[in-house]
């Protein structure tokens, strides 16, 4: 921002105070002589047309309350919009940039009428709810380290919990690209020294986290569009696989009504079922998805997925003919 837009957005504040003001005391309080103040004064008047005049009784101030300085064009709708966008990171994304963006919002606010910005506030906070169901612990700090390191290309040592083997462990890792799938899971994509190859961990699941003064080159096959298209999910791993999956009528139209992977097809039936059909990497997010949908869903291939349904059936079939609690 110049010196100068910067002083006049402070010499706009003040003349909002509602306290008399002067020449002097204006340039008493922007720290600066009297000439520039005045010049200032009549830049707004010629540049902006803003309506100002000067009285014994009230010292100089807007006729029209409601005039705001344009030197931030945003338009009632933009404002509304970053509004949400403040409410909507709040509850998806762990509040890591909801705070900060809150404030820019607010400070952009002061452009607008003030019964205006009142109005955008009341509906945002009563009639549009975001709510992002479990809710993470992530560590603000953590986050902000791993785009600095992101950004500058410098590696990390991390300590990391795995949930799947419930098991705490060291490791030295390349970061690419954050990425927060469905709002409230934060991962870092990047190369894992210890796995040597492409790998996702959860943010919310490092422990501590050192950015070292080493520095790393990406590697050049690493395509992040490319690489997110071909997951199901976040699981990253294995080779390509065609997945043919049907759905029964009664499941069929929740399946229908979104679009699950970039690769999907479908295909519909007469009696109102339909089969889907995509190819992704990594099949054990695609197994649970599945099992969401009870006996409404049947993966026909690849075998390998159906053994894994298959197990997972029938060990919950064993537990519950078990009376296991």
């Amino acid at each position: 921002m110049s010196r100068h837009l910067e002083r006049l957005l402070q010499l706009d504040a003040l003349l909002r105070l509602g306290q008399r003001h002067t020449a002097d005391s204006l340039a008493l309080a922007l720290e600066v002589s009297e000439r520039t103040v005045r010049n200032d004064l009549n830049f707004l008047r010629d540049r902006y047309h803003a309506p100002l005049a000067s009285s014994k009784s009230k010292g100089y101030h807007y006729l029209d309350p409601d005039w705001r300085l344009p030197s931030i064009t945003l338009s009632k709708g933009e404002l509304f919009a970053l509004t949400l966008g403040a409410r909507m990171l709040e509850a998806y994304a762990g509040s890591i940039y909801a705070s900060e963006l809150r404030s820019a919002v607010s400070r952009l606010s002061e452009r607008l009428p003030e019964q205006t910005w009142v109005d955008l506030q009341q509906v945002a906070d009563e009639r549009i709810l975001f709510q992002s169901g479990a809710k993470i612990d992530l560590d603000p700090d953590t986050w902000h380290k791993l785009e600095d390191a992101c950004r500058l290309r410098m590696s990390v040592q991390m300590t990391y919990y795995t949930a799947s083997r419930d098991a705490v462990s060291k490791r030295q890792f390349d970061p690419y690209v954050l990425h927060i799938y469905r709002g409230t899971n934060p991962y870092v994509i990047g190369y894992c020294h210890n796995r040597q190859e492409i790998r996702w961990f959860r943010v919310d699941r490092i422990k501590q986290l050192q950015v070292l003064e080493e520095t790393f080159v990406p590697d050049p096959t690493f395509d992040a569009k490319d690489h997110l298209e071909m997951i199901f999910q976040h699981e990253a791993g294995g080779v390509p696989l065609p997945v043919t999956i049907w759905f029964d009528a009664p499941t069929a139209p929740y399946v229908r009504e979104r679009r699950w992977h970039p690769t999907q097809e479908i295909q519909e039936h007469p009696d109102g079922s339909m089969t889907l059909c995509l190819t992704v990497r990594g099949l054990n997010d695609l197994k649970r998805w599945v099992l969401g949908y009870g006996k409404g869903a049947i993966v026909r291939e690849p075998p390998e997925l159906v053994a894994l349904v298959q197990a997972e059936v029938d060990g919950m079939s064993h537990h519950y003919k078990s009376g296991a609690s």
